[in-house]
């Protein structure tokens, strides 16, 4: 486990890990929206020409068979540069592949190992509360993202956000929020354990109401809730990350709970979220310990919340993954 209770976390001088030389990201040439994105990020990004890879899926299902996922996963891999150590998806859908999330199946190959029918435990992430810079190197995995969102207008921002948040050191909070959904609130434990006990610069609130409002500071926000209410009350500073641990958050076309699309519409830059029942095990959620450790480490979003989750077999990430906020800027002392 990440130790980030009792001291102040170094800075990471200037960005290693995952970079934009050696993050691949993915285009759906079926998809106009996959294109126009990705077009937006390569620029936004500066991603190397030879890091961008082409594929072809119809993109009007939420999910891939996984014996099609298995042939594309192929070809990529045939594609991706040997210094590659972590992918992008530039689409929304699709976002699963069979009981797998996508950015999970396209991490480790799909693998029934990673899914679990009822509440059952899942195989668990090499690279989870890991101090890996490369993670594919280390373990094989390549850690995913997808670049997803309602519409382009939603996109373009996103990742705008998510440049505008480098090097910036912000001066946000950490809400960890308690709600009176029991069943939905199994990280009451850790949010208590790092509000109680983190001594560093970032103020970490561990509070008990029904939903956060009015707050214009947001760098995290976690909690458990079907739907969150007063997301447009609230502020999401560039680079913030927030989610809700439920069944179907990361049912991005669904309406039965409310999708993680939810909070980057709000202004989050990062979110994660449920593809299938997972139960309420909180190992199959971001640690926020974890997570804000690294990041505060100057680790980019990416890493920071794929090392918080020991069971991401059934949650699919979507968001900017190379903001840094808390790193350097390169050149500075």
């Amino acid at each position: 486990m990440f130790a980030f209770i009792g001291k102040v976390l170094a800075v990471v001088p200037n960005p290693t890990g995952i970079t934009s030389a050696n993050l691949a990201l993915i285009v759906n040439d079926e998809d106009p929206f996959s294109i126009r994105v990705a077009q937006h990020y390569q620029i936004a990004r500066r991603i190397p020409p030879e890091n961008v890879i082409h594929i072809r899926i119809k993109p009007v299902a939420s999910m891939i068979d996984p014996a099609v996922f298995d042939k594309i996963k192929m070809e990529v891999d045939r594609r991706t540069p040997a210094h590659v150590q972590a992918y992008l998806l530039a689409w929304t859908l699709p976002y699963r592949v069979g009981c797998m999330s996508i950015t999970s199946a396209f991490a480790f190959g799909f693998d029934s190992a990673f899914c679990a029918e009822g509440c059952k435990p899942t195989k668990t992430s090499s690279y989870f509360s890991s101090m890996s810079e490369a993670p594919f190197s280390d373990f094989g995995v390549r850690p995913t993202m997808m670049l997803a969102g309602l519409n382009e207008s939603q996109v373009d921002s996103l990742i705008d956000r998510g440049v505008r948040a480098d090097y910036t050191q912000p001066d946000g909070t950490a809400y960890l929020v308690t709600t009176g959904d029991k069943a939905r609130s199994t990280r009451t434990p850790a949010f208590r354990k790092l509000a109680d006990g983190f001594h560093g610069s970032l103020e970490i609130r561990h509070l008990e109401t029904e939903a956060l409002t009015g707050k214009k500071d947001v760098l995290f926000y976690f909690t458990g809730a079907i739907w969150v209410e007063g997301l447009d009350t609230l502020e999401f500073l560039p680079g913030a990350a927030a989610d809700h641990l439920t069944s179907a958050g990361g049912v991005l076309d669904g309406i039965g709970q409310m999708s993680i699309l939810r909070w980057l519409e709000a202004g989050a830059t990062a979110s994660y979220g449920a593809v299938v029942e997972p139960c309420n095990y909180p190992q199959k959620f971001p640690h926020p310990g974890i997570f804000i450790a690294n990041y505060l480490r100057g680790e980019s979003l990416i890493e920071s919340y794929w090392k918080s989750v020991a069971w991401p077999g059934q949650g699919v990430f979507v968001g900017e993954p190379l903001a840094r906020p808390f790193a350097l800027k390169p050149g500075t002392e």
